[in-house]
């Protein structure tokens, strides 16, 4: 019973554990969070809905941890359907099998509960969980990660007062299952109703715009101090900009990576995507301050209702905010200036990052490709009487069996490894078509975007170096203009319409890993693929095995054990419990945890 009432406490919060008289660990610390999934009623834009929440909070907390932590994430699901959490940007290395996306993990049936351990190997930086399956990430799920140095290792800019963290998206006042449906009879999402900022609607900038009663996000600051600002774009499709009235924005970092130090008065952030800025509270305070994000890249005038507005509040304020927004930048027809932005960042290459080494030692720009894959996006087609979207011409169809778990049980039929290095001109079908690459191979991905949206796309288990974007057809000869000394390495870029964005990857991660667009309408309908990586002389250093607790589904459904579903707190507390308990052994035999 001591034993017992010891591991209870570990319910209760995320704990961060260093030592116990009871335990012995490695040199790299574990932290453990409990995340409960489940629906509760919010009014963000007025208008009462269903939202996911995380322990009852939208949106979800805080996962905080250092570089090579190792997580530990029991996640209960209490949806009236299936869930996956994921996290992109964490590389998981060696260990796809925690990634949390369909061609990688069974999901979680509703009632049901799993723990997700994975390590935050050699990472710093900003990125946010969701979850992944069937646009549930619409009605929320999501939540903030931030990674921190060691603290033998520096940051390169002085250690800010404190963070500010902003969620922005594109928000609907239908829910997930609403749009399915949309989307599931041939239709657009339209315009989305509003922007949130961290889970509320805006402030009441303009009284025929904003109704009257809408809860709206305050941030409170002092004077003559500096903040790091970690802004993450977690919306459906919307790129925004985002700014602070009368504030510069010194971006300082990008999905784990420090950047060159450049001051903007306002920042595109587009779905998927995460940004970090200094920023110094050096105004008067005269007044409170607007903090905007602003739909881009779409009939601006038309969208005026898509802009999310919270408040800067000086601790000295002298009043509220009044007046006019700041205004986005005036370029939405002048394309090739609106590009000017995201060729700007570049990486800070004598900086360090997760390792003492720069982070320009990398000398990626002087490694032969061994591997060039064209990606082309066209608007959704039909096919087969539905509307599908595709990458060459191949509109995915998710897994039924994970891959890895189909290899391990020689699974036949499972998918193909047949993804063409080209878009093909053969008519548009439905296939689980993927990408064979090559163990320690250097590749290059032409992102080319014939679609007219916007998009970005993201690559789990991996950060590529942004190489060069352009208007028009990628040829060969585009390859002269590529940045090949500090280009911004990152795991989301964005692809302009009638544009292309290239990329180059060292393959160093095995397992197989999401190559996606991050709109979510395009995603649900079959823009991706993924990457398989297999080492040919795999002997267990460079792939972990599936973990205790994997789940089975598909063609293997008939191995899974039935988990009992909890009908009170108490029942729920014992299965936490025996969660964690199981989750120590795990991590023991994984070799997380040595005594």
């Amino acid at each position: 019973m001591a034993s017992l009432r010891f591991l209870s406490l570990f319910l209760v919060l995320p704990i961060h554990i260093a030592l116990f008289s009871s335990l012995c660990f490695a040199e790299d610390d574990t932290i453990f969070y409990d995340f409960k999934v489940s629906y509760i009623t919010a009014s963000p834009l007025g208008v009462p809905q269903q939202v996911i929440a995380i322990n009852g909070k939208f949106p979800g907390p805080v996962l905080n941890a250092t570089t090579n932590n190792n997580i530990v994430i029991n996640v209960q699901n209490d949806l009236d359907e299936s869930l996956l959490m994921t996290w992109p940007g964490i590389q998981m290395r060696r260990n796809s099998w925690q990634d949390g996306v369909q061609g990688t993990n069974c999901p979680i049936p509703s009632q049901w509960n799993w723990t997700y351990q994975f390590q935050v190997k050699d990472q710093i930086g900003s990125f946010f969980y969701f979850p992944s399956l069937n646009l549930q990430r619409v009605s929320g799920g999501f939540g903030p990660v931030i990674i921190n140095n060691r603290k033998v290792i520096p940051i390169p800019f002085d250690q800010p007062e404190g963070d500010i963290i902003f969620l922005i998206g594109d928000w609907y006042t239908r829910n997930h299952t609403a749009l399915r449906t949309a989307l599931d009879s041939g239709k657009d999402l339209d315009m989305p109703d509003g922007v949130l900022i961290n889970g509320k609607g805006p402030y009441r900038y303009n009284t025929t715009l904003v109704p009257d009663g809408i809860e709206y996000e305050t941030i409170n600051v002092d004077p003559g101090k500096t903040y790091r600002v970690r802004v993450h774009n977690v919306g459906t499709s919307t790129s925004l900009n985002f700014r602070i009235q009368n504030h510069n924005l010194l971006l300082v970092e990008t999905e784990g990576h420090y950047t060159s130090q450049q001051n903007y008065t306002s920042f595109e952030i587009h779905v998927g995507q995460s940004y970090s800025f200094l920023v110094t509270m050096d105004q008067n305070a005269s007044s409170d301050y607007y903090i905007v994000a602003s739909a881009r890249f779409v009939n601006e005038s038309f969208w005026q209702r898509v802009t999310g507005v919270a408040i800067l509040h000086y601790s000295n304020s002298k009043g509220a905010a009044s007046g006019p927004l700041p205004e986005a930048p005036s370029d939405i027809y002048n394309q090739w200036a609106a590009m000017t932005q995201p060729r700007s960042i570049r990486q800070n290459t004598s900086a360090s990052g997760a390792r003492p080494n720069p982070q320009g030692s990398f000398h990626y720009g002087s490694i032969n490709i061994t591997d060039t894959y064209v990606l082309r996006s066209l608007p959704p087609v039909t096919i087969d009487g539905k509307v599908r979207a595709t990458l060459n011409g191949i509109s995915f169809v998710k897994p039924e069996t994970p891959i890895r778990l189909a290899d391990k049980y020689n699974v036949k039929g499972a998918y193909k490894l047949d993804f063409p290095n080209t878009p093909l001109t053969r008519p548009p079908r439905t296939d689980r078509s993927l990408i064979n690459a090559t163990y320690k191979g250097f590749i290059e991905i032409i992102l080319q975007n014939n679609d007219t949206k916007m998009q970005s796309f993201h690559m789990d288990g991996y950060s590529f170096f942004v190489v060069g974007m352009d208007f028009g057809i990628w040829t060969e000869s585009n390859r002269n203009s590529y940045n090949k000394w500090d280009a911004i390495s990152k795991c989301t870029t964005e692809v302009y319409p009638g544009a292309w964005t290239a990329i180059l990857v060292s393959l160093d991660n095995v397992g197989v890993w999401n190559l996606r667009v991050e709109n979510l309408d395009r995603w649900y309908l079959g823009q991706e693929t993924y990457m398989k990586i297999v080492n040919p002389e795999e002997n267990g250093d460079t792939e972990m095995g599936p973990p205790d607790n994997v789940l089975y589904c598909g063609a293997l459904q008939s191995k899974q054990k039935a988990q009992k579903r909890h009908h009170s707190s108490a029942t729920s507390l014992v299965t936490g419990i025996w969660n964690l308990v199981l989750t120590l052994v795990m991590a023991v035999s994984a070799g997380i945890l040595l005594c």
